[in-house]
């Protein structure tokens, strides 16, 4: 059994304490939360900090797969060039792919992540999962505009989906993107993805995206054109709203990434599909296309926010602290209890595991961090602030 107290408690289950203990057993579950009303009697059991205790992160949005990729991809290039520079750098050996997925593992639970939404495109992660000390729950992507090979795309991510089966994963089949899926193709997926519990889609990352989605032109058309795909591009979807709504399958929750790029008005179409989440991975939208999304927007419209890291391809590290510090950089107004609630509390219910995840709790084992040198009385990050896992 241990005790834990700090400066604050934010427990995401009701006030923030004040000199608040939790107490854990040895599996760290937690046994009991306890306000003190900022009385601590001394006990020599109790560990104290000079900080902020919160729950383990929950990282909603990563590419494990490429981690090997850290910084082979130059920043603020856009994502049509980022997209193209995935396509030819990110074959590797699978074992060179796995070493580095497994470093990848190792820096998110030192920087307090406890659960992950991942997304795959293969099977190289699959092994590590089954061993690492974060909770995973994979999604296995799908794109393609050709619609010729929409049934071959849905038999190889069925192969995938077997695999992930066998290794004893928690998996969910998604789409990539509104725009690089042919209309046959998601159609095929909804039918195969009825029964989802968490469904992910990245999500208006660029303006270039909306271009073509209603256009046909801009950079990503030019990608295609590259690529041969251009007598395809009629056969994608030419509205966001109407996508979302009608071809991405309805059950669980929905999990829309990036959102760089939403307007008030996409908001406000797609608010009548509930259980919607917007993921904000701001340091990923700062390393492609060198801008940040609209938060304030999406507080305005009521928005469920969560965090996530995109990949190792897209950002310099994996740590949830340093995405709410480019939040909070950019949007002065935002505090800790708010943006700590987003990194835990609203992941763990995107992701369907708030039973174990996300709030301090009796009966939960959510993982305990410590913020250290935040400003305490602001209840505001530093530059300086940092993260200690306490459980």
């Amino acid at each position: 059994m241990k005790r834990f107290s700090a400066q604050y408690v934010i427990t995401n289950s009701g006030e923030i304490l004040k000199r608040g203990v939790v107490t854990t057993d040895d599996e760290g579950i937690i046994s009991s939360v306890e306000d003190t009303g900022g009385v601590l009697e001394e006990k020599h059991s109790t560990e104290f900090y000079d900080g902020i205790i919160i729950p383990g992160f929950v990282n909603c949005h990563c590419h494990l797969e490429l981690s090997h990729m850290r910084g082979a991809i130059c920043e603020g290039t856009g994502l049509g060039n980022f997209i193209s520079e995935v396509r030819n750098t990110r074959e590797e050996l699978p074992e060179q792919i796995t070493a580095s997925a497994l470093k990848a593992d190792a820096e998110m639970y030192r920087n307090g992540v406890v659960l992950c939404a991942d997304i795959c495109n293969t099977d190289y992660t699959f092994d590590l999962k089954k061993k690492s000390r974060l909770r995973y729950i994979s999604f296995l992507e799908v794109f393609g505009i050709d619609p010729d090979k929409a049934d071959k795309k849905m038999e190889e991510l069925s192969v995938l989906a077997e695999k992930a089966e066998k290794a004893g994963l928690q998996w969910y089949m998604v789409p990539h993107a509104v725009y690089s899926m042919s209309v046959k193709l998601l159609k095929l997926l909804k039918a195969k993805s009825g029964g989802n519990k968490v469904t992910s889609i990245h999500f208006m990352e660029t303006p270039a995206e909306k271009e073509f989605v209603e256009m046909k032109t801009g950079d990503l058309a030019e990608s295609y054109n590259k690529l041969g795909l251009s007598k395809f591009m009629n056969d994608t979807v030419s509205n966001h709203s109407h996508t979302i709504l009608n071809e991405i399958t309805g059950s669980g929750n929905l999990i829309l990434v990036h959102n760089t790029f939403t307007d008030r008005q996409t908001i406000r179409e797609i608010s009548g599909r509930k259980k919607l989440f917007w993921c904000l991975c701001p340091n990923s939208n700062l390393y492609i296309e060198n801008e940040v999304p609209p938060v304030d927007l999406l507080i305005e419209e009521g928005c469920e926010i969560v965090i996530g890291t995109d990949s190792l391809a897209s950002n310099k590290r994996l740590d949830i602290l340093d995405e709410l510090k480019s939040l909070q950089l950019n949007f002065s107004e935002l505090r800790i209890p708010e943006i700590i609630r987003w990194a835990t509390i609203n992941g763990a219910r995107a992701l369907g595991e708030e039973k174990m995840f996300g709030s301090i709790e009796k009966g939960k084992k959510p993982g305990l961090l410590l913020i250290e040198n935040a400003d305490l009385q602001s209840l505001k990050l530093l530059p300086e602030s940092s993260i200690r896992r306490l459980v």
